[in-house]
């Protein structure tokens, strides 16, 4: 790991991005979905979403990052956007660097949502 010692970024900006202004704890995360990939796999299975989803319950906000991720599969984002969703309403579920084909995918599993 390397650190620049003259970063501008100070530990306040690091632990904002990390806690919620009203209880200054630690409840939230960023998941590279990248990182649920066992070398060039496709993430498509439900066992796939429910690996990279272990133990987020622990977070009121969890932000899944899919910078790299070119596809996912129906069931992989239907275990995520619509079942984990659905079955935990107290946390916010964002996704950020998603390209065309996989918001697409999120979108549908979303809009299947059952109120």
């Amino acid at each position: 790991m390397k650190m620049n010692n003259n970063s501008s970024r100070s530990i306040k900006k690091v632990f904002d991005t990390y806690t919620s202004k009203d209880t200054y704890g630690f409840n939230k995360t960023i998941i590279p979905v990248q990182l649920a990939r066992y070398g060039d796999e496709l993430l498509v299975s439900r066992s796939q979403a429910k690996r990279l989803l272990s133990r987020i319950d622990k977070f009121k906000t969890v932000i899944l990052d899919f910078d790299g991720i070119e596809s996912i599969g129906q069931a992989f984002a239907d275990e995520i956007f619509r079942v984990f969703a659905t079955n935990n309403k107290n946390i916010q579920l964002l996704h950020v660097n998603a390209c065309k084909d996989v918001e697409k995918m999120i979108v549908h599993a979303i809009l299947n949502t059952e109120p």
